[in-house]
C-alpha cells in the first residue's frame, strides 16, 4: 500500500492507496515519487517561519494572507493625500508629468494574456487583466499601491479573469478607491464577482462605461472609443470559446440549469433573467498625456544676466515657462532662449480587434482617424495592438497601420510572441530538475504554429517588462526584460555548499526504483501534476490551488482550478497542452473561496479549443462543485460570455454518503461520471473550513483510491471517506 502526506500548511491532503505489494517491493515513497510529477514541491520552496501564507484568496482574516488592515488602510490614503498636497504645492498641477513610460505585463501569449501597465510620477494604470497579472506584478515588483484605474477593452475572460484577485489584493493593500473604464456590462461582472469575494467595502468600486465623458487626472485624458462588429451574431476567430458547441444528450438545458442555482432567478421559478451579454463590443482607448513646460535652461540665464538665485527671479521663470517674452533691463529676453521647448503631449492608443468582424469597424472609425495622417490631432506616437494574427494579414488593417506616419511606433501583443514572464517558477524548476529530473521536468512553452504576418511599420512584438518611455525620452527601453538561462540557474545551485554531492546521494536512492519502471514493472498511473500548492495568492514560485489527477493514458481529473491554472498547464506540457486539456473530463471544486475557482473558466474555454483544434467531439465537463457556484456562472453567462454549454453540474451535497438525489438526470451524470473515469465510487464530504467546503475521494476499477481535502482543519469526516491508508 502506498501513501504520500504532504506536508501542506493549508491541509491540502493527498492520500494514495492502491494495492498491497509483495515484502521485496521498494519503499512506498521512492516508488511514489518515480511515477508522480510535481511541478511545484510546497516543502521545497517554502520557507514556512517567514512565508505565513494561509490558505484561501477571499475577506477572512484567518483565511487571506494581507497586511494589517487598519494600518494599510490608514497609511495608504494619508500618504496619497501628502503627495499630491506636496504636488500642489510644487505647481506640478499646471504642467503634465515629467516621466511617463507605458510596459507590458503580459505579452499577450497563450499561458499570459495582454495586459499592459502605465507609470507615471503621478499615477499609475492597468490596462486589462487576464489571469495571472496579479502573479508577475508581484514577482516584477510592479507595485499596485497606487492603481486605481484599471481599463478593460471588453468582458472576455482573457481580459477580466486575474481582475477579482486583482481588487481582493488592491483591498488589502489599502486603495481605498478603484475604477473600472470599458464595457457597460462591467458594473454586472462586478456583481457577479462579489457572489464568491463577498463584501468589498473596504474599497470604493465604481464603473465609468464607455458612455461617459472622458477621463482626465494630474497625467492624462483618457477617452474611450466603442467599436462595434459588423454582425452582433459574430464568433470570434482567435478564441472559439464564443461558439456554443453541441450539447451532450445528458447536458442539462440552461433553463434547468439557471432554476439550479440557489434562487438567483428572479420572479417565479419559471421565469428566465434577461441577459445583457454582447460579444460584438470592444473598447479602444486614446491616451493624451498633459502638455509639459519647458525646462528653464539656468546658464542660458546666467548668461544673459537674468537674476538666477534671488528672488526676484521666480516672476521671470514663471512668464519664460507660460511662453511669454520678458523685458529685463532694457533687453527683451524671449522663452526659446532659457527654456526647452514645450511638450505638448504625445498621444497613444490601445487597441483590441479580436477578429475580422472587427477589422473594418476598427479602420473605418472617425476617433481614430483622427490621429492617423491627414487627421486633425498629432499624429500618434504609439498604436498597441491586441490583434490575433489573423487580422494582422488582412490587407485592410495592414493599410490602416500604414496610415499612420512612419513615425508612428507599432506594439502588436498576441500569441505570436515568445517571452518568459514567470522567471522564478523557470530558475527553481531548472534547479529541482538537477535532484530529480522525472519529478521536477524542466518547464517548457507553447508556440503557436501560425506563420507570422509581414507587415510595412515599424513594429515591434511584445516582451515582459518591454518598455516605451514617452517622457522624457521617447524610446524603447529592453534593460528590464527577464532573461532566463539555464545555465545560470545549474551554475548558482552548483555553488551552494556540498549541494552536488547530496544531488548524487538522492539519485541514487531513486536509481533501484527508475530501474524497476524502465523495466515495465511499475505503473505509471496514476499520475499526480502538482499545479499549485495551495497558497492564498500567487507567488512567484508557486501557483493557488490545482491538481491534475491523470488516471490513464486517456482521461484526467482536474481537483480545483484556481486563477492561472492553464497557465500553469501551459508551462508543464508546452505544445502538447491541447492533448493534456481534451483528456480532463471532470473538474472538482473543493469550495468557493477565489483562489480555488476562479481559473476555471479559461480551462473550459481552451479546452474547447483544444478539441476543435485536435478534431475531437466536444462534450462538457462533469464539474463537481458547491451548487452555489451557479450563482457565478450563471450572472458570467448572461451578462459576459457564454459558459453554460460547457458543464454538467453534479454538487457536491449529491455525492456525501446516504444523499438522496431527487431527479434521475442527477443520477445519470453521477453513473456516467464515473464511466468516464473508470471509477466505482466518488465520494465526497463537508469539512472544516468555509461554509459548503468538501473533500473528496474516488476509487478506481483497478483498486486504488485518492483523497483530497481541499482547505480543512483536521475533520473525522474526512478520515473516513479517504479510509485508514497504513
Amino acid at each position: 500500500m502506498n501513501t504520500v502526506r504532504l506536508k501542506l500548511r493549508s491541509f491540502t491532503f493527498l492520500f494514495v492507496k492502491s494495492r498491497a505489494r509483495p515484502a521485496d517491493a521498494h519503499p512506498p515513497l521512492a516508488r511514489w515519487d518515480s511515477r508522480t510529477v510535481f511541478q511545484f514541491c510546497r516543502t521545497m520552496a517554502t520557507n514556512f517561519n517567514n512565508n505565513n501564507t494561509n490558505n484561501s484568496n477571499d475577506n477572512n482574516p484567518e483565511t487571506r494572507q494581507q497586511l494589517d488592515p487598519r494600518k494599510a488602510r490608514q497609511k495608504e490614503p494619508l500618504r496619497r493625500l501628502k503627495i499630491r498636497e506636496n504636488r500642489n504645492k510644487r505647481g506640478f498641477d499646471d504642467h503634465g508629468p515629467s516621466t511617463v513610460y507605458l510596459q507590458v505585463v503580459g505579452a499577450g501569449s497563450r499561458d499570459n494574456a495582454a495586459s499592459l501597465y502605465v507609470f507615471s510620477e503621478f499615477n499609475r494604470y492597468l490596462f486589462n487583466c487576464g489571469e495571472g497579472t496579479q502573479r508577475l506584478l508581484q514577482e516584477h515588483k510592479l507595485k499596485a499601491a497606487q492603481l486605481d484605474n484599471i481599463f478593460l477593452t471588453s468582458l472576455s475572460w482573457e481580459n477580466v479573469g486575474g481582475l477579482s484577485g486583482m481588487i481582493l489584493t488592491l483591498k488589502d493593500t489599502g486603495v481605498p478607491e478603484c475604477v473600472l473604464y470599458g464595457p457597460p456590462q462591467l458594473e454586472k461582472y462586478l456583481n457577479a464577482i462579489k457572489t464568491f469575494s463577498g463584501p468589498l467595502d473596504d474599497i470604493k468600486l465604481s464603473v465609468r462605461p464607455y458612455t461617459e465623458e472622458a477621463y482626465t487626472d494630474d497625467t492624462m485624458t483618457v477617452h474611450q472609443v466603442p467599436i462595434f462588429a459588423q454582425s452582433k451574431d459574430h464568433s470570434r476567430k482567435h478564441s472559439p470559446r464564443s461558439s456554443s458547441p453541441p450539447r451532450s444528450p445528458a447536458s442539462p438545458k440552461e433553463d434547468d440549469i439557471h432554476l439550479n442555482s440557489c434562487g438567483d432567478s428572479p420572479g417565479s421559478p419559471g421565469e428566465r433573467r434577461t441577459g445583457t451579454r454582447d460579444a460584438s463590443l470592444v473598447v479602444s482607448f486614446i491616451c493624451k498625456l498633459h502638455p509639459k513646460k519647458g525646462n528653464f535652461l539656468v546658464t542660458q540665464a546666467k548668461e544673459l544676466g537674468l537674476p538666477v538665485g534671488t528672488a526676484a527671479i521666480g516672476p521671470l521663470v514663471k512668464a519664460l515657462k507660460a511662453g511669454e517674452s520678458i523685458t529685463f533691463e532694457g533687453r527683451e529676453i524671449r522663452p526659446e532662449q532659457v527654456c526647452t521647448p514645450t511638450d505638448p503631449g504625445p498621444v497613444f492608443i490601445i487597441i483590441e480587434c479580436p477578429s475580422e468582424e472587427f477589422v473594418q469597424p476598427v479602420c473605418t472609425n472617425q476617433h481614430l482617424r483622427r490621429y492617423q495622417t491627414g487627421g486633425t490631432e498629432d499624429p500618434a506616437v504609439l498604436v498597441v495592438h491586441m490583434t490575433p494574427e489573423s487580422v494582422l494579414n488582412t490587407d485592410q488593417y495592414k493599410q490602416w497601420m500604414e496610415r499612420f506616419p512612419s513615425t508612428t511606433e507599432h506594439l502588436i501583443l498576441n500569441q505570436q510572441v515568445f517571452t518568459v514572464h514567470n522567471v522564478r517558477s523557470h530558475k527553481i524548476q531548472t534547479q529541482l530538475n538537477m535532484i530529480h529530473p522525472e519529478i521536477f521536468p524542466q518547464l517548457r512553452s507553447y508556440r503557436t504554429k501560425e506563420p507570422q504576418a509581414a507587415l510595412h511599420v515599424p513594429n515591434v512584438r511584445a516582451e515582459c517588462l518591454l518598455k516605451f518611455q514617452l517622457r522624457p525620452v521617447m524610446e524603447w527601453q529592453r534593460d528590464a526584460i527577464p532573461s532566463c538561462s539555464t545555465e545560470e540557474f545549474v551554475k548558482e545551485a552548483s555553488e551552494v555548499p556540498n549541494f552536488l554531492e547530496e544531488v548524487e546521494k538522492s539519485r541514487k536512492i531513486c536509481s533501484t526504483d527508475a530501474a524497476e519502471l524502465s523495466a515495465g514493472k511499475g505503473d505509471k498511473y496514476p499520475e499526480v501534476v502538482f499545479l499549485g500548492t495551495g497558497s492564498a495568492l500567487p507567488m512567484k514560485i508557486r501557483n493557488v490551488s490545482g491538481t491534475l489527477v491523470n488516471i490513464s493514458s486517456t482521461q484526467s481529473l482536474l481537483l480545483d482550478c484556481g486563477e492561472g491554472t492553464f497557465g500553469q498547464l501551459c508551462r508543464h506540457y508546452g505544445d502538447d497542452v491541447d492533448d493534456a486539456l481534451s483528456k480532463i473530463s471532470t473538474v472538482f471544486i473543493s469550495h468557493l473561496h477565489a483562489d480555488h475557482h476562479t481559473g476555471l473558466l479559461n480551462l473550459l474555454y481552451q479546452r474547447e479549443r483544444a478539441m476543435t483544434t485536435l478534431g475531437k467531439e466536444f462534450s462538457p465537463i462533469y464539474l463537481i462543485a458547491p451548487v452555489q457556484i451557479m450563482t457565478w456562472l450563471n450572472r458570467y453567462h448572461d451578462h459576459c460570455e457564454e459558459i453554460l454549454s460547457h458543464i454538467n453540474v453534479v454538487p457536491n451535497t449529491f455525492l456525501t454518503d446516504d444523499a438522496e438525489v431527487p431527479k434521475q438526470k442527477t443520477k445519470s451524470l453521477i453513473k456516467a461520471l464515473l464511466k468516464k473515469n473508470d471509477l466505482t465510487k466518488f465520494q465526497t464530504c463537508g469539512v472544516r473550513h468555509c461554509k459548503n467546503a468538501f473533500a473528496c475521494s474516488f476509487t478506481h476499477q483497478s483498486g486504488w483510491k485518492l483523497a483530497f481535502s481541499g482547505d480543512t482543519m483536521p475533520c473525522d469526516a474526512f478520515v473516513n471517506i479517504a479510509g485508514r491508508l497504513c
